[in-house]
């Protein structure tokens, strides 16, 4: 009986093997290129929909010849309540009501000036009727001031100054809303791809050990090799994927004035989201693979994944209900150090803006601690785990050595 060649292959050289193998695998299939590209069309989509919906005026007012002069002082007052109010000079009052007909127009103001009345076609909105309101008190206000021989002008220049002075005790962050939409387009890519790509890792454990296509692959390398290739050949295609999505959203919302931040912060948002998203995926991907490897069917991949995805999900779930409200919520500060929450709640910290030195730090110097300690705790229950077929292997025996 002749013996078969023990083919041994070096450590890099088996990893590399096994990453090349899932890179060319995930890259040409439907699935990836789908989902990259409705990825890609929905953000540049929801880009162009900001763009025309998002720098539109709230409503359209006309005004008369005779009171053209309340037109400035109507966007000043809508401004000071949060409306965006266009206004319009017509020929005369005929014309202008055509308009309001038409519906060029919301609403046309007549009269002389000395009071505040309007034309509309149906009914007045509540926020140009706020408006309005705020403007006839104006005009109220200043024929007062001119019957006791005061100057209005003056008056509302006072008022315009008179501002309440604040001293804070600890200087807070001017923060950004845009970069709040990007912390949170942020927090959604790493949310999705952590998701997606880490239970893709433990599948494809799953699958080959289903298959028994595993025992041929351990005749030649050990089991810590092809864990390793497995997560690096995933992660590397995810990274691609991070990285077209992000560099491309990014650069569409510039392009059509969405964001008109920086382009260094927004170089920045895509710098930490594949920062985070590599030290993520390195962190999840290694506990699902060593989880998947306790089962050996897929429908049970979900079950045995389950208790690590939940901090995924939890981190992401708090970032977006908690942070658009209350960015220095200090409870979410703490969490985003913490390395099972970091990958989902730093990078939507980061965008924002705001988030000392010492927490960055910290945050990115856990989770790479971390990794080395899962690359051995996955390690060793891949290897005593993923040979056994049959029914689902029990943590603790997957922990004890064979």
């Amino acid at each position: 009986m002749s013996e078969q060649p023990n083919v041994q292959l070096g450590a890099w050289q088996a990893v590399s093997l096994v990453a090349g193998r899932e890179i060319n695998t995930k890259l040409r299939s439907k699935a990836f290129i789908i989902t990259t590209v409705a990825t890609l069309v929905l953000l540049i989509g929801f880009s162009l929909v900001m763009k025309f919906v998002g720098g539109g005026s709230d409503a359209t007012v006309g005004f008369t010849q005779q009171n053209a002069v309340l037109a400035a002082p109507l966007k000043a007052a809508a401004s000071a309540i949060g409306e965006n109010i266009d206004t319009k000079t017509v020929s005369d009052e005929r014309a202008g009501r055509g308009q309001v007909v038409d519906g060029s127009l919301d609403a046309l103001v007549v009269g002389d000036g000395r009071t505040v009345r309007v034309v509309v076609k149906k009914d007045l909105p509540d926020n140009l009727r706020n408006a309005l309101n705020v403007l006839a008190s104006q005009v109220a206000l200043n024929q007062q001031i001119t019957a006791l021989g005061g100057d209005p002008a003056q008056v509302a220049q006072a008022v315009a100054n008179a501002k309440v002075q604040v001293e804070p005790i600890e200087q807070p962050f001017p923060y950004d809303g845009q970069q709040l939409v990007l912390g949170i387009i942020a927090g959604i890519l790493i949310y999705m791809s952590l998701l997606l790509n880490g239970q893709m890792v433990a599948q494809g454990v799953v699958e080959e050990k289903s298959s028994r296509v595993v025992e041929l692959l351990l005749s030649t390398i050990r089991p810590w090799q092809l864990m390793a290739g497995k997560v690096l050949g995933i992660g590397l295609v995810g990274l691609v994927q991070m990285v077209v999505i992000g560099g491309l959203g990014i650069a569409a919302a510039l392009a059509f004035d969405v964001l008109t931040i920086s382009v260094t912060a927004a170089v920045g948002t895509v710098v930490w989201l594949v920062v985070w998203y590599l030290l993520g995926f390195l962190m999840y991907s290694l506990v699902f693979a060593g989880l998947g490897a306790l089962v050996s069917r897929q429908e049970d991949v979900g079950g045995v994944i389950s208790p690590a995805l939940m901090f995924v999900v939890v981190g992401y779930v708090i970032g977006i209900s908690v942070l658009p409200s209350d960015p220095d919520n200090a409870f979410v500060g703490i969490l985003s150090i913490i390395p099972v929450f970091a990958p989902t709640l730093m990078p939507i910290r980061l965008a924002m803006g705001g988030v000392p030195v010492w927490e960055q730090v910290v945050s990115v110097g856990l989770v790479v601690a971390l990794i080395p300690a899962l690359v051995w705790l996955a390690g060793r229950i891949y290897a005593n785990a993923v040979m056994r077929s049959g029914a689902r292997v029990k943590l603790k025996d997957a922990l004890r050595a064979v």
